[in-house]
Order: C-alpha cells, then sequence, then structure tokens
C-alpha cells in the first residue's frame, strides 16, 4: 500500500527535513520518498497544518490484562495509545499476577505482535511488587523486560534501592521509582495546603517525595547505576534532580502530562476524576514543572495512564482510587497547558528522542529508506473530547467536555495505518 502524506512539517531534531514542509511517501511500510513533488498513491493525507514526527513513546501507563480486564485490557490499551499518537507504550508491572517471570514477559509481546502499537514490558522489582526480596531481574531482561520498577508501588527500603541499582549494573539496566514516602502520604487525598485545609480533606505533602528524591540520589551516587523517577511533581524534588545531573549523576525523570493542566486550588472540588498520585500540586511547583521541561531537567513527558471502572471512581472522594486515563488526552493537554512556556519542539521532544534515550531504543529516522514509525498530529486543531469517543474501557478523566488544543491525526507503525481523521 501506497500512503502520501502532503505538505506535512517535519518534527525531528536529527532529521536533514526538520521543521520542513514536504511529501511523504510511505510504501510497503518504507519511507519511499520525502520531497516537494507529489507521488501516485493508494491513499493520500492532505490536512493544512498538520505535521509529522517519529512516533511517540509513553514510559508509564497501566494495562489491566491479565486479572484487570474490566478496567482495560490489551487491545483496549493499544487502541487508547494509538488514538493519542503513541506507537510504542511501556506497561507497568502492576496486573494480576504481577509481572515477574519470563512467561508474563512473553505474554504481553506475544499479544500485541500484531497490534499497530508496541507494547513495552517492565519486570517488577520486587516479588509480587511488596517492597522485599529482589525479582529474577537478568531472566526478565533477557525474556523482553525493557526497564524494572514497581510501578504503582513505591520502593521504600533504601537497602531494596541500593541492591537493585547494584544488580542491573552489569547489564546498563534501568531502576524506575516513584519518589513517595508512603508512611508520609498515608491516609492523603489532595495536595497539602490551604485548599485541602479548607476542604477538611487530609493532605499529601510535597515533602513525601522530596525526601524521597534527595535520599534515592544519595544512594545512586554511592552506588552508580541508572534511576529514573516517575511522575515528579514537587519544585524542590525537581531542583534536587538538577543539581544531581549537574554532578554527573545518571538520573532521569518524567511528569505527568497532566499536571500542568491544574493545581490543587483549580481542581473541582471533591471530583474524584481529580483524584491522582502524586496530586495536583501549587502553582509554584506548576512553575517549576514548566521550567524543568524547559531546561531539560525533566526529561520525558508521559500519560500516567491509569484506568478505572465506575466502581473505582463514582465514591466518596476519599474512598475512590487514585488516577485517571490519559493516553489519548496526553498530547493534547501538555500542547493546551504548556503554551507560550514550553516550545512545541520541546514537547515532541519528550514524546519521542527522550524516553527512547533513556530506555535504550533506537530512534525512528525520517529519511528514504527508513521503517515509518510515525505520529500525525495538528498542534493548532481544536477539539473536545467525549466518553462516547474514547477508546479506552475505562472513562475516569477530567478532560471529558473540556476544549483541548492540539489534535492527533494518526499513525503509521508496523506497516499499519490508524486514523483518527477523515480524509
Amino acid at each position: 500500500m501506497k500512503i502520501l502524506l502532503k505538505a506535512v512539517q517535519i518534527y525531528h531534531l536529527t532529521s536533514a527535513f526538520h521543521l520542513q514542509r514536504q511529501n511523504i511517501l510511505i510504501q510497503d511500510g518504507m519511507i519511499a520518498y520525502i520531497g516537494p513533488d507529489s507521488r501516485e498513491a493508494d491513499k493520500i493525507l492532505e490536512l493544512d497544518g498538520m505535521c509529522v514526527s517519529a512516533g511517540w513513546v509513553d514510559m508509564h501507563a497501566s494495562v489491566g490484562e491479565p486479572g484487570l480486564e474490566h478496567k482495560e485490557d490489551i487491545e483496549s490499551l493499544a487502541e487508547a495509545a494509538a488514538a493519542g499518537g503513541f506507537t510504542d507504550v511501556l506497561c507497568l508491572p502492576n496486573v494480576q499476577p504481577v509481572v515477574q517471570s519470563k512467561g508474563a514477559i512473553n505474554f504481553l509481546r506475544t499479544k500485541s505482535a500484531y497490534l499497530p502499537v508496541n507494547l513495552l514490558p517492565t519486570g517488577a522489582v520486587t516479588v509480587d511488587a511488596q517492597g522485599k526480596e529482589l525479582t529474577e531481574m537478568i531472566d526478565l531482561q533477557r525474556a523482553g523486560a525493557v526497564a524494572f520498577t514497581d510501578g504503582t508501588k513505591p520502593l521504600q527500603g533504601a537497602e531494596v534501592i541500593v541492591k537493585a541499582l547494584q544488580y542491573l549494573q552489569p547489564f546498563d539496566g534501568l531502576l524506575m521509582n516513584r519518589p513517595e514516602h508512603t508512611r508520609l502520604t498515608e491516609y492523603g487525598q489532595m495536595h497539602e495546603g490551604i485548599t485541602s485545609t479548607r476542604l477538611g480533606m487530609k493532605g499529601i505533602p510535597s515533602l513525601a517525595e522530596e525526601v524521597m528524591v534527595t535520599r534515592d540520589l544519595q544512594l545512586l551516587a554511592y552506588t552508580g547505576g541508572r534511576l529514573h523517577f516517575s511522575l515528579v511533581s514537587s519544585a524542590q524534588a525537581i531542583e534536587a534532580i538538577r543539581q544531581a545531573k549537574a554532578q554527573g549523576l545518571q538520573v532521569t525523570c518524567d511528569v505527568a502530562s497532566y499536571q500542568v493542566a491544574y493545581t490543587d486550588a483549580t481542581i473541582s472540588a471533591f471530583d474524584t476524576n481529580f483524584k491522582v498520585s502524586p496530586p495536583f500540586r501549587s502553582s509554584e511547583d506548576v512553575a517549576a514543572i514548566k521550567q524543568g521541561l524547559h531546561d531539560g531537567t525533566i526529561d520525558a513527558l508521559v500519560s500516567a495512564h491509569q484506568p478505572h471502572d465506575t466502581e473505582s471512581k463514582k465514591l466518596e472522594f476519599d474512598l475512590a482510587e487514585f488516577g485517571i486515563i490519559n493516553l489519548e488526552t496526553a498530547f493534547a493537554v501538555a500542547n493546551t497547558a504548556l503554551a507560550n512556556a514550553v516550545s512545541l519542539e520541546t514537547i515532541i521532544s519528550k514524546l519521542t528522542a527522550a524516553p527512547r534515550h533513556i530506555l535504550r531504543l533506537l530512534m525512528p529516522g525520517i529519511a528514504e529508506g527508513e521503517k515509518a514509525c510515525l505520529t500525525l498530529f495538528h498542534p493548532h486543531l481544536k477539539w473536545t473530547p467525549t466518553e462516547v469517543g474514547l477508546k479506552s474501557k475505562s472513562k475516569n478523566s477530567p478532560f471529558l467536555g473540556q476544549e483541548l488544543t492540539g489534535k492527533v491525526i494518526g499513525i503509521i507503525n508496523k506497516e499499519q495505518l490508524v486514523l483518527n481523521h477523515s480524509f
């Protein structure tokens, strides 16, 4: 099949065509031509203002299968990811049973082999993600695990962090951790501040994140290795990571794209679709996130996709589960919230080159003779997500009914074309 992308603006920092508007012909999954001339094709995609980049990578998503298929299964996750522009999605190990065996790794890889989205398995760091005994991470890496994390369960023990970092060094493995001191966040519902006091809800202090970032950085300096912080949210934590990078430590971090969309003062009170972990924090924290994205302290933007069924969310605020779905809205939310603060080039880089560098994945090129792994998007197109239009099985999103700027047109990957837009 021949697909012609007409007059698309190319976003790819190492491509000779970066920021140029060119025609791209894709034939049988390969980029056959890039240039000003038009070519014959079976399918022509033309939309004024359309852009193209290498396929986007999400470093933080939950898939329910196996065990929690009623929230999300592998097929629905892939559909949601494609709708959100992602060609690659890192899947957390928090399923039932936890991903801690070669069989579990192979299950995800086999079941997603023919889907248009590459689902990248992670292996649990500790048995059953309980934070105690280490898993057989070498075996998991050989089976195809691209990183190691206990996912939604923050690692608490310093001895576990030290042992894991040492264990992973022989094969340059990546340890990912959510920086949260769980004893300090126990029973917390939202960011600790004036708003939580006014609403009478127990707060989640920034300190819970900051003390763990500081501790883990000290452990990293002691052991060596590679450490990635997932879902940073606090200004002081970001500053600590900035200083650690300046000292030469191999540390990276990401932030949920929705973290800059609201503050604790602007969320709808007691609406459980705004209950996320880490919580929406202060305006000072949001400003620090924007600065961290701008100066490179924060390496990647992620969806932090956490699907929940109605029974888990339509409850009293203190009983509802943490998390929202965001695969389908991740780019649009970031593009809308970061307007005038972070350039589009930076946003795209944090969805493409940066996560691949962290995960040691090859960066797809946009050049003749390269395999087509592409995301098509329009940065200025306005749209409103609706429950009916969602591909995810779950509907727990605060962005439904809210106008967003920036629309994913589709993806081309693994010789498959998936479109959100009619041509």
